[in-house]
């Protein structure tokens, strides 16, 4: 499980660490799966990521979005309980079946 959504800081790389070894900065990215944020001149400048850690970021975004909205729509639309849902069901299923 990745902890980019906890407390957890960034591990920090200068920029020259993609410049010098592509292959090595890459490797780490995969083998961390978190994000990795980039320095330029001391400042704080790009977070990368593999693409893998990408999609599960993705994907747990969209998953907060969608309970998030699944959590507004219980509040703005009352549920009904579920023997009651069964009792108006039985009823359609009579009143097709009486036909």
């Amino acid at each position: 499980m990745h902890s980019f959504f906890g407390l957890k800081a960034l591990s920090a790389k200068p920029s020259s660490a993609i410049r010098t070894d592509y292959n090595a900065f890459s490797t780490m990215c995969h083998q961390t799966s978190e994000p990795i944020l980039i320095t330029r001149n001391g400042e704080s400048d790009l977070v990368v990521m593999s693409h893998e850690t990408y999609n599960d970021f993705i994907d747990r975004m969209q998953l907060m979005f969608d309970l998030m909205e699944a959590d507004r729509d219980l509040k703005e639309n009352p549920t009904i309980p579920a023997e009651e849902v069964y009792r108006e069901l039985r009823e359609m299923i009579h009143a097709q079946t009486s036909s």
